[in-house]
């Protein structure tokens, strides 16, 4: 009896073991997780990581870089599917490359929309910036981000408010003075909203006032009005009835998980000082099908993302992103997001896409750039862009709006 109740047992503990066995299988298939499939055996060639040296100011500074001599890129400008666009110009030791290239942007598009061609001020801008940006720190009590950059969008916003005018008739340099340096403008412009800060001063128009004559000081006094072809216009006439740009129909996007996909809402940088909610939030795909389609179809577009990387070379002009950083069919939406996050990817700098080049598989972008390193190579005042770059690195574009219809229709009215 004792026999064969143990047989009973043994059987009936094999059979829930049994049991337990098949449910764990089921469950296990069921969450079975989504694979990264690779189809091509060789990704892409290698790309060594090796270390330069560079020559700043008498000292020599290491950093990570690659061999660029291997990569197969565009040989000229002239390879190039271009866009009219003025030659390219510093923006000097100053942190106005938002301004630098969206008024390149206008140019471009005051050409595209048969208006004539003129240089606009860039500096004419920026010292409104400056006023604005002082204005809601002080109304703000300090609660506001004070520094030099800002985005795209802002030029929209004070050339409706402040108006625009030629290149000629008003520099921001001057007497004598060859470049723009902005240090010291920023220094004191600080030092004195700090002191409103500190001393609880908050009189706006007396606050204000003080901020002009800072400006006026280190840019020149902006001319209330100026003469075109005989006629005396203010710049918001000279806007509205000369250029004519139609500033309403300038569109931003982005591509982050922060926003739901298809909506619209903030820019979270610290240049976004205003804190703007007309992002249009567009997953990679359309994001960087948008980009390719706007410039293929005879727009250009202002772009803004990371250059602080070691596959942006201004020596060289190009910027990729090197096999060991990531390999370019590795990148995806959650690589994009997860350099944001930890701030690899930051909102570096604005330039102005204005051509393209299609080589083999692979697609090139030419970029107009007024920094520095961009002057460094044998090709002043522009970088080749990879497809891989502008996937990975760059973080928001402006273009008018009819580049970009298909995409806007996907967005709930």
């Amino acid at each position: 009896m004792k026999k064969t109740i143990s047989v009973h047992v043994f059987f009936l503990i094999f059979l829930f073991s049994f049991l337990i066995l098949i449910s764990c299988g089921q469950k296990e298939k069921n969450i079975a997780a989504e694979m990264i499939q690779i189809q091509d055996k060789d990704l892409q060639e290698k790309n060594e990581a090796i270390y330069k040296t560079l020559a700043t100011e008498g000292k020599e500074k290491s950093y990570l870089s690659l061999d660029f001599s291997r990569i197969e890129k565009p040989a000229s400008l002239d390879e190039f599917s271009q866009q009219f666009h003025f030659p390219p110009i510093r923006q000097g030791n100053t942190g106005t490359c938002w301004s630098f290239a969206t008024t390149s942007l206008f140019e471009s598009e005051l050409k595209r929309l048969g208006r004539k061609e003129v240089k606009l001020s860039e500096l004419y801008t920026v010292y409104w910036e400056f006023v604005e940006k002082a204005r809601r720190y002080i109304r703000e009590k300090g609660n506001s981000a004070l520094g030099h950059g800002s985005e795209h969008n802002a030029v929209v916003r004070q050339m409706k408010t402040y108006g625009a005018m030629p290149a000629k008739d008003y520099t921001g340099l001057l007497f004598g003075q060859k470049e723009h340096d902005h240090d010291k403008l920023f220094q004191e412009l600080r030092n004195y909203l700090e002191f409103c800060k500190d001393h609880e001063y908050w009189d706006e128009e007396k606050a204000i006032s003080y901020v002009k004559s800072i400006l006026d000081k280190y840019l020149g006094k902006p001319p209330e009005t100026i003469v075109v072809d005989g006629q005396t216009l203010t710049p918001k006439e000279y806007l509205e009835k000369v250029l004519m740009l139609p500033l309403d129909d300038y569109v931003s996007f982005i591509s982050f998980k922060y926003l739901p996909f298809y909506s619209k809402g903030e820019y979270k940088v610290p240049d976004n000082w205003w804190h703007s909610q007309d992002y249009y939030n567009l997953p990679l795909d359309d994001f960087y099908n948008a980009i390719l389609g706007a410039i293929k179809k005879g727009f250009t577009v202002g772009i803004g993302g990371d250059i602080s990387e070691p596959g942006n070379s201004g020596e060289n002009n190009l910027a990729i992103i090197p096999s060991y950083d990531l390999p370019r069919k590795l990148i995806d939406q959650d690589s994009r997001e997860f350099r944001f996050s930890n701030r690899t990817s930051t909102d570096d700098h604005a330039t102005h896409l204005v051509g393209y080049k299609e080589k083999g598989n692979e697609t090139w972008f030419l970029i107009k750039d007024s920094w520095e390193t961009a002057f460094r190579g044998p090709i002043k005042g522009y970088f080749f862009y990879r497809d891989d770059y502008m996937k990975l690195k760059v973080l928001s574009f402006m273009v008018h709006k009819d580049a970009v219809k298909e995409y806007l229709e996907k967005f709930e009215k």
